[in-house]
């Protein structure tokens, strides 16, 4: 293993830690914060030090797609929406499990609308995910109402991260990585804040997951809410390096010890383990997302 991909892996293994460590700092700050709020924490934190960055190295870039880079970062708030909330009501590993689903629909969306032929380790990879998908979910519909809305939520955000990566496909082309995040957290921080002052005319919780009314984040909570966008914004850089190498099927497999260590981190903060049938779902995840991953 040469010297380089050695430390894309090490960045990847960094990053999946850094993304678990955000989804537990929002699953203990779940009972005082909406899960919009936490999207806005999560953002207002990081934009600042991008923007730094961009002054201190202006960005190079062709420019062009204006609109997919708005597309981008409204598709990118909106998955989190979707995580979040998934997070303060499913708990940490089933959401960071949907997240992570979203390779499968890469490769389904390739296969079906893009016309890339896959050969038949990739479909029984598919396969294999949609049943970790169905052992996930499928209990879950004979359960409280609350529970099913949740796990449809984190179907939705296995949709829109999908669709955020296959913007970034586009993207990467015509403008600097650290431009595209910060239209993902410019957005992240507008469309939160558009939300609370719609939640503070009108508020429903059946659109809990879009809607919140505003709140001042309290001074013993600012540690935490520090850490969220820092460990956020750590968890973006050290990505951007992992996929600087070549060999991006093997930095996206590692990517997977994202589920491992939400599974560590959600034991820790006092979260009941899944249950059987989801922890079987989640094996079958990991399984068939490592396998497409190393796939060309």
């Amino acid at each position: 293993m040469d010297d380089g991909l050695r430390r894309s892996l090490l960045n990847m293994l960094v990053a999946s830690f850094m993304f678990a460590l955000t989804g537990a700092i929002a699953r203990i700050l779940k009972d005082d914060y909406a899960s919009v709020q936490l999207v806005l924490f999560r953002n207002v934190i990081g934009v600042g030090f991008v923007l730094y960055w961009l002054k201190a190295k202006p960005a190079i870039q062709p420019g062009g797609r204006p609109w997919l880079l708005l597309f981008r970062g409204f598709i990118g708030t909106m998955a989190l929406y979707f995580f979040f909330y998934g997070v303060t009501t499913i708990g940490l590993p089933e959401s960071i499990t949907y997240q992570q689903s979203y390779p499968l629909f890469l490769a389904a969306i390739s296969a079906w609308f893009l016309g890339q032929k896959l050969n038949q380790r990739a479909w029984a990879a598919i396969v294999v995910g949609f049943i970790g998908l169905c052992l996930i979910f499928i209990p879950k519909m004979t359960s409280h109402a609350l529970e099913v809305k949740s796990h449809i939520v984190g179907l939705a955000n296995l949709l829109m991260t999908g669709m955020a990566y296959l913007s970034i496909r586009g993207l990467s082309a015509h403008y600097d990585s650290r431009v595209i995040v910060l239209s993902f957290m410019l957005c992240g921080i507008f469309f939160p804040i558009v939300s609370m002052v719609i939640g503070s005319f009108y508020y429903d919780d059946t659109f809990d997951f879009i809607l919140a009314q505003s709140k001042m984040p309290a001074w013993r909570h600012m540690p935490h809410i520090l850490l969220l966008g820092m460990a956020a914004l750590a968890g973006q850089v050290f990505l951007t390096r992992a996929f600087s190498h070549q060999n991006t099927g093997m930095v996206g497999a590692v990517g997977y010890s994202n589920i491992v260590f939400s599974i560590l981190f959600g034991v820790l903060i006092g979260d009941a383990m899944p249950y059987f049938s989801s922890m079987v779902g989640i094996t079958l995840i990991i399984f068939s997302g490592i396998l497409i991953s190393l796939q060309k």
